[in-house]
């Protein structure tokens, strides 16, 4: 498996400074079947934690937030066991250590998960599955933010797409990635041609799903707030930089540095 973390890899939690909110964001990409039961398969995942400061009014931000992240991408669908050990270690890791955990449609993801983990599904999987049944128990001490279903009061538009909602909150999460292809389509290159390019594409992809989510559901809940457009392409550019190819490739670099002038 492809394995890029800040951390040391799955299961750890970063160091924060005193008089700050731990906020940790987890997406998975999987592969669809609907013929079969169960039959989505998880391939790739990614956890992003952000420290904000604990403040009683939202922080105003003028660019992106640093960030601790851990990605894995399997080389084969034989790993997948591992991949699902290793995203329970970091959500388990997330729902005890963070002061609040967040995905998009996370009950989506958390499920596939578990119909991969077989008949020995790891605790972590189970406590998170619960913890989102239960986030609007309390919603003064709520921990889990889902931003498809958790987000709504600070959107106007109907659609709940990830990419619709972060263009109506001014989040700029253009995807060129996906320019005359698909995920699936990509994954299908790197599994069956080996294509780095394709793989570090989807890496990036889904690292930019947990890191948009994660500013989505800070701003849901009150903690965060921007007047300009946010540009998540040029965050990620900033803090993975030499990491992975597809960052400096002319069609990546071209589109940081156009939206940077933009602004």
């Amino acid at each position: 498996m492809h394995l890029i973390s800040d951390l040391g890899g799955p299961g750890r939690v970063p160091s924060r400074s005193p008089g700050t909110r731990l906020v940790a964001s987890v997406d998975v990409e999987w592969s669809k079947n609907y013929r079969i039961k169960d039959g989505n398969r998880a391939f790739c995942y990614s956890i992003v934690w952000l420290a904000v400061p604990a403040s009683d009014q939202p922080v105003r931000l003028t660019a992106g937030l640093p960030f601790w992240s851990t990605s894995l991408y399997l080389d084969s669908d034989n790993e997948r066991p591992d991949l699902v050990e290793a995203a329970a270690a970091d959500i388990g890791a997330a729902c005890e250590s963070a002061d609040l955990v967040v995905g998009h449609q996370w009950c989506s993801d958390l499920a596939v998960l578990t119909a991969n983990a077989g008949p020995s599904v790891p605790a972590a999987l189970t406590a998170a599955r619960q913890a989102w049944h239960d986030r609007r128990a309390d919603k003064d001490s709520r921990r889990v933010i889902d931003t498809r279903f958790d987000a709504g009061h600070v959107l106007s538009n109907a659609s709940r797409r990830l990419v619709d909602v972060c263009g109506e909150l001014r989040l700029d999460v253009t995807q060129p990635e996906l320019a005359r292809t698909s995920m699936t389509a990509l994954h299908r290159d790197w599994l069956e041609r080996g294509d780095v390019q394709a793989r570090e594409r989807v890496t990036v992809l889904n690292l930019r799903h947990s890191l948009s989510t994660a500013y989505v559901a800070l701003r849901a809940a009150g903690h965060l707030s921007w007047r300009a457009p946010l540009n998540v392409n040029a965050n990620l550019a900033t803090q993975w930089a030499g990491r992975v190819g597809w960052l400096d490739h002319p069609t990546f670099r071209e589109l940081v540095g156009r939206r940077r002038g933009a602004r």
